[in-house]
C-alpha cells in the first residue's frame, strides 16, 4: 500500500513557518503518544535546531502508560523537556508552564540580563495532522481559539493566541514531509489517522492493525469482538464483520464496512490502550535523536 499523502497546502504551511521560525522563542512539537517515532516531523525537527524546543506526548490516554514513562525516560536522555498530556481532558495541561520556563531558561536569562522583563515567551505549536494541535490550544487557553476537527487538514493558516502575559502561541497547519524514509511510518501514521483514510485500502490497514494487535497485545480482539483471533487476518476481520453485522446483500460479510469499525475503535482506544512504538524496537536507548 502507498501511504504517501502531501497534500499541495502542507508545501505552503511549510514555507510559513519557515518564515515565522525568526519570531519565535520555543517550537513546542506536539506528537501522538502512539507513535512517538513516525509522528515526529524530520522537517519540523531540523527547523527547530537552534530554537528551545518542548515535545508534548498527546493522546496519552490512548497510549500504553508503561511505553509512555519509557518515552518520557527516552527524551530526558537526548536534553529535551517533554510531557504527557490529554488535550480533550486536560490531563498534563498545568506541568505545561513549567516545562516552558525550563525548555526557555537560557532565554529568559539573556532577556533579565538586558534588563527586559516580563517578555512573553512566543512558541510555535508544529506537529502532524490530526495530532491535536488546535484542541490542545483551546484546552490550555480555556477557551475556543482554534477551529478543530477529527480528521488531517482542519487547521488552514497561521494563528496567534496570546494566552497572557507570559506566553504567546503560534498555531500552525498539520504538515507531513514529502516522502517517508520507509513503508513503517507510514503504515504507523495511517494506523493513528494522520494520512487521510481516502487514499488508503482501509481493508487492507485493518489487517495490519490486527496483526499489531495480536502481537501485542493478545487477546484483545477476541475479547471485544467475541471472535477466534488467530489465523488469516482478512478471515478475522470477516469473522468480526459477521459478529458485528457488517453485511451485504445475501448475508455475505462487508469487509469493507468492518474496517472502518475496526479502525474508529482502534484510534479511539475502544481496543484498549496501545503503542504502536515501543521504544526497544524502534530506537536504540543510547542514540541520538
Amino acid at each position: 500500500m502507498n501511504y504517501q499523502w502531501y497534500p499541495g497546502h502542507m508545501t505552503k504551511a511549510m514555507r510559513m513557518m519557515q518564515e515565522n521560525i525568526k519570531l519565535i522563542d520555543l517550537l513546542i512539537e506536539l506528537v501522538d503518544a502512539r507513535i512517538p517515532r513516525a509522528g515526529r516531523n524530520p522537517d519540523i525537527d531540523r527547523l527547530g535546531q537552534n530554537k528551545a524546543r518542548l515535545i508534548l506526548l498527546n493522546k496519552c490516554d490512548l497510549a500504553d502508560p508503561v511505553e509512555n514513562d519509557r518515552w518520557l525516560e527516552y527524551y530526558g536522555t537526548q536534553g529535551i523537556q517533554a510531557v504527557l498530556i490529554d488535550s480533550r481532558k486536560g490531563t498534563g495541561l498545568k506541568e505545561i508552564r513549567n516545562a516552558v520556563m525550563a525548555a526557555c531558561e537560557k532565554k529568559i536569562e539573556r532577556d533579565r540580563k538586558r534588563g527586559i522583563i516580563n517578555r512573553p515567551v512566543r512558541a510555535m505549536v508544529a506537529g502532524i495532522p490530526n495530532v491535536g494541535k488546535s484542541t490542545f490550544i483551546n484546552a490550555y487557553a480555556k477557551k475556543a481559539c482554534t477551529k478543530t476537527g477529527n480528521k488531517p487538514g482542519v487547521t488552514k493558516g497561521k494563528q496567534w493566541i496570546r494566552l497572557d502575559k507570559s506566553l504567546e502561541l503560534l498555531d500552525t497547519p498539520g504538515v507531513l514531509w514529502p516522502k517517508f524514509e520507509d513503508e513503517l511510518t507510514g503504515l504507523h501514521l495511517a494506523m493513528i489517522g494522520a494520512i487521510n483514510d481516502e487514499i488508503l485500502q482501509a481493508e487492507e490497514l485493518a489487517c495490519k492493525v490486527i496483526l499489531l494487535m495480536r502481537e501485542e497485545y493478545p487477546g484483545r480482539l477476541q475479547e471485544r469482538y467475541k471472535i477466534d483471533e488467530k489465523g488469516d487476518p482478512a478471515e478475522v476481520l470477516a469473522e468480526i464483520a459477521l459478529k458485528r453485522g457488517c453485511l451485504r446483500k445475501g448475508g455475505e460479510a462487508d469487509s469493507d464496512k468492518a474496517a472502518g469499525l475496526l479502525l474508529d475503535e482502534f484510534r479511539g482506544g475502544v481496543l484498549g490502550r496501545v503503542t504502536i512504538e515501543k521504544i526497544g524496537t524502534v530506537c536504540d536507548d543510547s542514540a541520538d535523536e
